[in-house]
């Protein structure tokens, strides 16, 4: 190590330098020589030299300002994304002819070792190391000497190589994380598909509304974790953008190949402007926005399973493994698991809007303030990545009580099934509306249940009230008439599941065509037909036959032209085939339109470098 008094050489940017920075020591006052050299800071801004002489050159690892201006501490655990772009840096200088080959594979080497000493555990560092690329490559000057360490960092700058090493580690990270949630998701799509049995009451304002299915609430949730997946990886080109290569600022000087950089460390384009790819932290912001935005996902989710898992709603129990006792209380059984993750979607939230704050006074490229990227994205990273992993386990674990989901259900939920029988009957809405809030009205003023009015109540609210309103109170059956795309039937929560799936594989659904399941297009293509015929017979048409275990058309009515509606059918198959193979077509045509003009600009840059 060099001396303690050799300070330009202890630093790889102190040449320019003849001092060290704050010499003050850290430690108790009681105990350093901080409080005995103290003067008022009217001395000493008028005696500078009474400053220099009074404190001795200490070792950095002690003093304030290398305390504060180090960041290994935290960027440590960049170390591999920082050995993997300087192996790839080393490759282009070897091409730009400023390494040999013996160099490079000796550069190579070296890094290697130094990665091995990270992960295990047995990198030593050192009191002048002040950040992951300092102390990398320090390290690998100590293993293959100076002479060839030292031209590794040629036409490079901490400034992009940092922005480079962030970047890979994100992409890393994301796709750790993108793992997570998907697991996540597929334990939710799970238990959605197995427990479609269970109705429970839905709520609005907290307020029981209308009969659901505990699937359909599961899945409720998983459609925002899915647009969160969405959101994910259309993030990844925008993180996935090669500053490497951009020097400090104004560029490389070496005709550094930065499509070489690009291919070798698995970018998918290249920073276009220099100034630019050193400063960007957009990625940063963005990834902490959605992280932010994801967490409200899972608080919002959590504060559901909180309510449910009362003993005043008794829906769900959560699993000792996910839950807390009390330190004085012996019975209780807390929820600590759903709520840490409804908490910790604040402390994502203010790591983004903290970090926010620190970006928008900064200047052209880099400025420290800069440095305070990491430590909120990395506490974000680690606090998302760890909620879904919690998430996952909760909802894979949680145990439902159908029965008691069944009891909370009261007969006023199904008041918007009589609007609906009514409608049914030839009633326009907004009069069966007024007719059904009065029938609930009747209901409360006599201590009953709506379903426990009399015929001649019924017939008093409205004459087209007949025996067949009886039938409308069956929870089961309210749930299953809500069989349009997006509703709690059987059948479309099993087509919620299959989009789902087909969503976590990555197949997004950008042209759905009509959902080409034969079992729902004959349920459409008989739900037509029981329209029909009450538009042409002019009387009130039959319920729609059951869309679960939809009769085969011989069972229905025979109305002359079913041969048409198998056509339809048929057309309609054909129809959602031809958009499926146009939209693999666009993807084709998108994939080479983007290698042509790749081909096109690398022939461009081999002419001009030729000539």
């Amino acid at each position: 190590m060099a001396s303690e008094t050799d300070f330009t050489k202890r630093k790889l940017w102190g040449g320019r330098f003849t001092g060290s920075t704050d010499p003050l020591p850290m430690g108790n006052s009681t105990t350093s020589t901080r409080s005995s050299c103290w003067a008022p800071p009217r001395l000493r801004l008028s005696e500078p030299e009474r400053w220099r002489t009074a404190h001795p050159i200490r070792l950095f690892g002690s003093t304030y300002m290398h305390e504060f201006n180090q960041s290994l501490k935290y960027d440590k655990r960049m170390y591999a994304a920082d050995v993997k772009g300087s192996i790839a840096f080393s490759k282009a200088l070897l091409k730009a002819g400023i390494l040999n080959e013996h160099e490079q594979q000796e550069i190579a080497r070296g890094l290697k070792l130094v990665e091995g000493e990270w992960e295990k555990g047995e990198f030593k560092i050192l009191p002048d190391d002040e950040d992951i690329h300092t102390a990398n490559e320090r390290r690998l000057s100590e293993i293959v000497g100076k002479d060839i360490g030292g031209k590794l960092h040629t036409g490079r700058s901490r400034n992009d190589q940092v922005a480079t090493d962030m970047r890979i580690w994100l992409m890393d990270e994301t796709a750790r994380v993108e793992g997570y949630l998907k697991d996540l998701l597929n334990v939710m799509v799970s238990r959605a598909e197995k427990e479609v049995d269970a109705v429970m009451p839905g709520y609005t304002h907290l307020q029981r509304a209308q009969p659901v299915r505990w699937s359909h609430l599961l899945l409720s949730h998983a459609q925002s974790f899915l647009n969160d997946l969405s959101r994910l990886r259309q993030l990844i080109p925008r993180v996935s953008v090669l500053p490497l290569g951009s020097a400090a600022l104004a560029g490389n000087p070496y005709s550094l190949d930065r499509e070489l950089l690009r291919s070798e460390l698995g970018f998918m384009s290249i920073g276009e402007n220099s100034m630019h790819a050193v400063a960007d932290r957009d990625f940063v912001v963005e990834w902490m926005q959605w992280a932010s935005l994801a967490m409200v996902h899972m608080s919002r989710m959590a504060e559901d399973l909180i309510i449910y898992s009362s003993a005043e709603f008794g829906f769900v129990t959560l699993s000792d493994a996910y839950s807390t006792g009390s330190s004085i209380m012996p019975q209780k059984k807390n929820p600590d698991s759903l709520e840490l993750l409804r908490g910790k979607s604040g402390r994502v939230f203010g790591q983004m809007a903290g970090f926010m704050m620190s970006l928008k006074g900064v200047p052209s490229t880099y400025n420290k303030d800069l440095q305070e990227d990491k430590e909120p994205l990395f506490d974000c990273v680690d606090t998302i990545a760890a909620a879904f992993r919690i998430a996952e386990g909760v909802v894979a674990t949680l145990t439902i009580h159908p029965e008691k989901m069944k009891a909370a259900c009261t007969m006023d939920m199904l008041a918007t099934d009589i609007a609906d029988y009514l409608v049914r009957k030839g009633v326009p809405f907004r009069e069966t509306h007024h007719i059904s809030g009065r029938s609930v009205a009747l209901a409360e003023q006599s201590g009953i249940q709506i379903s426990d009015l009399t015929m001649s109540q019924w017939k008093e609210l409205s004459e087209h009230f007949t025996d067949d309103v009886m039938d409308v109170f069956d929870f089961e059956n309210s749930v299953e008439k809500r069989n349009a795309i997006g509703g709690p039937a059987r059948v479309m929560v099993q087509r919620q599941v299959d989009v789902a799936r087909k969503r976590i594989e990555g197949k997004e659904i950008n042209k759905l065509p009509p959902y080409t399941s034969v079992t729902v297009l004959r349920c459409i293509c008989s739900q037509a037909l029981v329209c029909v015929r009450a538009i042409t017979s002019r009387h009130t048409p039959s319920p729609a036959p059951d869309a679960i275990d939809m009769p085969e058309y011989s069972t229905l009515p025979d109305f002359g032209f079913l041969p048409e509606l198998d056509a339809y059918e048929s057309n309609l198959l054909q129809q959602a085939q031809l958009l499926d193979a146009m939209a693999a077509l666009d993807r084709e045509i998108a994939s080479l339109r983007f290698l042509l003009a790749d081909r096109a600009v690398r022939i461009v840059v081999s002419t001009v470098r030729a000539e």
